[in-house]
């Protein structure tokens, strides 16, 4: 069973949303927390295996997003015991809750490393978006508005990160060129 879906005693707060809905909002944050942690290590994994043409670059980028990503690990923790709850923040737990998968160990071109955290910055910006949902839904403004915070940032990392695998061309998405499709419909 996960830690962070187990149901905490929440230690007394005056704000004004329901016991059962500050449960839910803290399980969700703790989600995140573990799963911020574990995107951190990931992108600093990176940061210090990086090689190529494109070291410096890449390795003072990754160091600013895991340095972002670092701040958001705090701000998540901190509205966990705002809301009562008890923040599940160790390595341990970042481990076994995260949403990401085991980060690559063999690999050290740029590239590579851009392909595996733009990756997972797409699976955790799709988290947080859901998280913005789902904590609207509960009528926790303040934690949809923290999640909407990280999402602004963790979108624009992911634009760099791809912009980097980008090769200039007009209407490639996906990895496919639109021009290629348009060919293959003529034929």
């Amino acid at each position: 069973m996960s830690t962070t879906s187990l149901k905490q005693k929440l230690y007394p707060s005056r704000i004004d949303l329901s016991t059962e809905i500050r449960q839910q909002v803290v399980a969700l944050l703790n989600a995140s927390l573990a799963t911020t942690l574990d995107l951190k290590t990931q992108v600093k994994q990176a940061h210090w295996n990086v090689k190529g043409m494109n070291f410096y670059s890449l390795h003072e980028l990754f160091d600013a997003i895991a340095g972002e990503l670092e701040g958001y690990v705090d701000m998540v923790a901190e509205r966990v015991t705002a809301l009562g709850g008890l923040a599940m923040g160790t390595a341990r737990v970042a481990a076994a809750d995260s949403i990401l998968p085991e980060y690559p160990f063999e690999i050290t071109a740029g590239k590579d490393h851009l392909i595996a955290l733009a990756d997972r910055f797409a699976a955790y910006g799709s988290h947080v978006r859901e998280a913005i949902d789902q904590t609207g839904q509960w009528g926790d403004a303040d934690t949809a508005d923290l999640y909407t915070e990280i999402s602004r940032t963790v979108d624009m990392r992911l634009w760099f990160l791809e912009a980097h695998l980008q090769d200039g061309e007009a209407g490639v998405t996906n990895g496919s060129s639109t021009a290629a499709a348009q060919q293959a419909k003529v034929k």
